[in-house]
This record gives C-alpha cells, sequence and structure tokens, in this order.
C-alpha cells in the first residue's frame, strides 16, 4: 500500500469508532515508500493521458505508477482506471 491510499480511504469518516476500525484494519499492511521514480512515473503518465485527452488526478497517476513500477495490480472499483489502462501498463482487478 501507499500512504496516498491509506489518506484516501481514511478521509471522510466522521464516526471515530469506524475510523479507529479502519485505521486498525489497515495497519496490517505496510507502506511502500515512495521514490523520485514513482513521481516521475507518475507525470510520464499523466503527459501520456492528456495526450490521448484523458483527464485525471495527480494520486491517480501516481496509484498508476508505483502499481506499474511494482507489478502489482490496482485493487479498485473507480471507473476512470479503466480509462487509464486503455492507455497505460496497469493491471486492475
Amino acid at each position: 500500500m501507499i500512504g496516498p491510499i491509506r489518506q484516501e480511504l481514511l478521509s471522510g469518516i466522521s464516526d471515530s469508532a469506524q475510523f479507529g476500525k479502519l485505521r486498525a484494519a489497515l495497519s496490517a499492511f505496510e507502506d511502500l515508500p515512495l521514490r523520485t521514480e514513482h513521481f516521475e512515473q507518475a507525470a510520464e503518465f499523466s503527459n501520456i493521458c492528456r495526450k490521448a485527452g484523458v483527464q485525471g488526478s495527480s494520486i491517480d497517476f501516481l496509484i498508476c505508477a508505483v502499481a506499474a513500477k511494482e507489478a502489482w495490480p490496482i485493487f479498485t472499483t473507480d471507473r476512470d482506471f479503466d480509462v487509464y489502462r486503455r492507455h497505460l501498463p496497469i493491471r486492475i482487478v
């Protein structure tokens, strides 16, 4: 897991008990330290998609970059990633 995913999962949970339960469950997953190459790849992916007329958030492209560099699948129900997959070397589950 990467820190921005942890943050997105925990953001918006107003009930402190639910927040605590999810935080505890997520503690089983260690964060991968992000490196310069991840951020550079994210920028390249953003540029590739933008050239193809596809817009996305910086965090989405960071997720795609880490997944591609680390050979990880992306577990999501976010349909934006189906669009990115047409242009980027990512796997969606």
